[in-house]
């Protein structure tokens, strides 16, 4: 599905739903992430029990776009698939806390020389941890433990 196909699509679900959409933005944070930022009246519908309902909207869009991709003469890997919806500013809040965290851990980290690990998290915040430190050379990241209590350990490396 390209771009304006998923930003359809949302308008479309959240309207069903009878939830009144104020606007629809597209916007790329890189080459492999599209962020779908959009603003209704009610996003305690989705925020609420720790963004729940976000999560929900996020799973059933990208299902609903990959099906529809694998429908296509040509196939697309699945990372060209990378997109997020956002209400009202909650992921980005929740993604500057993040980064947040990440810079003060990693620092700590330097300053040790040591492993440190972070609070257990989901497979989307861990990921955004990842990214988040994925440039820095001295510093290497790994998730450890299962479940519930998967968290990120990040290990000085020292300078290569």
């Amino acid at each position: 599905m390209e771009k304006e196909e998923i930003k359809n699509f949302i308008k479309e679900l959240l309207e069903k739903t009878n939830v009144t959409v104020k606007d629809i933005s597209i916007a790329e944070q890189d080459a492999k992430n599209t962020w779908f930022r959009v603003e209704v009246t009610e996003p305690h519908l989705f925020l609420n029990r720790d963004g729940e309902a976000l999560a929900a909207l996020n799973h059933l869009v990208r299902r609903v776009a990959e099906y529809r991709n694998s429908k296509q003469e040509e196939p697309r890997s699945r990372d060209e698939a990378s997109f997020f919806i956002d209400i009202n500013d909650y992921q980005k809040g929740k993604i500057d806390s993040l980064h947040a965290v990440a810079h003060m851990m990693a620092e700590r980290a330097r300053y040790f020389k040591s492993s440190v690990e972070v609070d257990p998290m989901s497979a989307f915040e861990r990921r955004i941890v990842h990214e988040f430190l994925a440039e820095a050379t001295d510093l290497k990241t790994e998730s450890e433990g299962l479940g519930p209590n998967r968290r990120v350990v990040i290990k000085y490396i020292g300078n290569i």
